[in-house]
């Protein structure tokens, strides 16, 4: 049985490379999948106190990391476009600093940044035929398919990351006095 999802959004005409591709990147961002937490469920309900910390000084925040998979996802879409570059909604690339303070209302915006990405992201993957992904574009060095299971992958690395943050964050249970 087909998801409500994947039927109003998956390319007619028989493109089961571009429904399978369409999938992980659902499943490695915001949808139930067998290898644990997504990306996007990684984040839900934390806080920009918890966001903003850093297990070391020159390490990077679950704010960053947020932010550089943004990032990633506008790329990979440019690349399927071919777009020029400079219309990410962030002066830079890659990595980008973020607040070492708290800003809630910036943490939302940038956590808003990322999933209006994924949107745009999978909008381009659902216009995309089978044909088109062993198709390299101009300016890339890699197949149309290995950048989209590639930003999937992506997104599953760094939420391992994100999860093994948390914890690191989280404080020490106290231990009862004998």
């Amino acid at each position: 049985m087909k998801s409500a999802r994947a039927s109003s959004t998956s390319p007619g005409g028989g493109h089961a490379q571009v429904v399978l591709l369409l999938r992980v990147l659902d499943e490695a961002f915001d949808r139930k999948a067998w290898h644990g937490p997504n990306l996007r469920g990684t984040i839900r309900g934390l806080d920009a106190r918890r966001a903003c910390w850093r297990p070391a000084p020159a390490r990077h925040s679950i704010w960053e990391l947020v932010v550089h998979a943004a990032y990633w996802k506008y790329a990979v879409r440019r690349r399927l476009t071919g777009d020029k570059r400079g219309s990410f909604g962030l002066p830079g690339s890659n990595w980008f600093s973020r607040p070492s303070e708290p800003q809630a209302d910036a943490w939302r915006r940038d956590v808003a940044l990322l999933g209006e990405e994924h949107r745009k992201l999978r909008e381009v993957v659902a216009g995309l035929r089978d044909a088109d992904l062993p198709r390299t574009a101009a300016g890339s060095r890699h197949p149309n398919a290995t950048l989209v299971y590639g930003v999937a992958a992506h997104d599953v690395y760094h939420a391992g990351q994100i999860q093994l943050l948390k914890r690191l964050a989280a404080p020490k249970p106290r231990r009862a006095a004998v």
